[in-house]
């Protein structure tokens, strides 16, 4: 059943664009057993960097494997989780929406809807931080506290990744001045416009080459790699983060480095009980078609396999992507370790929203449904 809300979603995803149809059989130059001919993508909004880099690697696999990619792009996470689901869409190209599937939060703390049995394939790396002016002297997260944040209350993505900086530190958002704005735009704009003196960002965000630019500056709160103390508060918060020294962005390069904290955008996501075989030939054709396109953006050399095929992702790895990581030489003991790690937890808040959805809880709706659900999902995650 697809709820209202659903259904606006997926209706603003049509509306969006028609779907991209990429690839064709006649450019075949090689042949992968177990690939299908034709696949469906559920991707970002058409414009997005995710659009972009799934409509590389859908012309790299037509032309190098003759598969045609139906591309169906939505600006949201129902609208782009919803036809995986359904399998209406073979693969879903996903951001931080994977994990709030797959542990039954934010939108998805809803009777139709609970933890989902979601896998990964593989992810490129990606950056983010807590932006600041330089004139606030933000440089570390333990500089944090009392100042100024730009917060966005319906900015679920951006928030879940604020709380590991914080928590790096040992704190939360009531160590700050909140300051709310409407919009990702309006709470980055607001360090240019000094409202606010740090903001949640992504290194690539335009308008942070303003920030850079102004009589402001601009910093980032850097957070150390050697400081295991840090990332194992960090990684309580939020399971999916991991040191990365970013060099693409305002205020860093390659000979100005940021260490920031990594975690994965856009996630090629499939069900759990995909075909194995398929999922292999997946990520035969990602691997072995790595250089036509590659060189699309600088960004797009992340999509190499032994970097993309590693934990830690938003969800567990799938069956069949391990074995061809297992096959490349790419996945390790530790890499195990944490899939096994995932998977209990995975199993975990699955058992967990069974009972909780056949005990009083389930019969809520609303706010009153997360709120009672909550606390079972921390029970379960504390048992661990």
């Amino acid at each position: 059943m697809i709820t209202r809300r659903q259904s606006l979603a997926l209706g603003g995803a049509a509306l969006l664009a028609r779907p991209a149809l990429i690839g064709s059989a006649a450019a075949q130059t090689k042949k992968i057993e177990h690939l299908p001919a034709t696949q469906i993508w559920s991707v970002y909004d058409v414009g997005s960097t995710g659009y972009v880099e799934a409509s590389a690697i859908a012309d790299a696999m037509g032309k190098a494997y003759g598969t045609r990619v139906r591309l169906q792009p939505s600006g949201t996470s129902i609208g782009r989780v919803l036809p995986l689901k359904q399998r209406r869409a073979s693969h879903a190209w996903l951001a931080n929406e994977l994990y709030f599937a797959v542990e039954g939060i934010y939108e998805y703390a809803d009777p139709q809807w609970g933890p989902q049995d979601f896998r990964a394939l593989c992810g490129r790396k990606n950056a983010f931080s807590i932006a600041a002016t330089k004139e606030s002297g933000i440089t570390k997260p333990e500089d944090l506290k009392g100042k100024r944040l730009a917060y966005v209350p319906a900015n679920s993505s951006v928030n879940i990744k604020i709380e590991p900086i914080l928590a790096f530190a040992g704190l939360t958002l009531n160590d700050m001045e909140i300051v709310q704005f409407p919009s990702y735009g309006a709470s980055l704009r607001a360090l240019i416009e000094g409202r606010a003196d740090a903001a949640g960002a992504a290194p690539a965000a335009a308008v942070l080459r303003e920030l850079e630019a102004s009589p402001r500056g601009i910093s980032w709160v850097q957070l150390d790699p050697n400081n295991a103390k840090g990332w194992e508060a960090a990684r309580k918060a939020v399971p999916f983060v991991d040191p990365f020294a970013e060099t693409i962005g305002a205020g860093m390069s390659e000979q100005n480095p940021v260490n920031v904290m990594g975690y994965r955008y856009p996630m090629v996501t499939v069900n759990a009980d995909a075909d194995p075989d398929e999922v292999f030939a997946m990520m035969q054709a990602l691997d072995q078609g790595f250089d036509l396109y590659k060189d699309v953006s600088a960004i797009m050399t992340r999509w190499k396999m032994s970097d993309a095929g590693t934990p830690p992702m938003d969800a567990a790895f799938h069956e069949g992507a391990i074995r061809y990581l297992k096959k490349a030489g790419i996945w390790s003991d530790a890499h195990q370790g944490w899939q096994d790690k995932t998977l209990k937890r995975h199993q975990a808040l699955q058992a967990a929203w069974k009972e909780f959805m056949a005990g009083p809880g389930g019969k809520e709706s609303g706010e009153a449904f997360e709120k009672a659900w909550m606390p079972v999902r921390a029970k379960a995650i504390a048992s661990l």
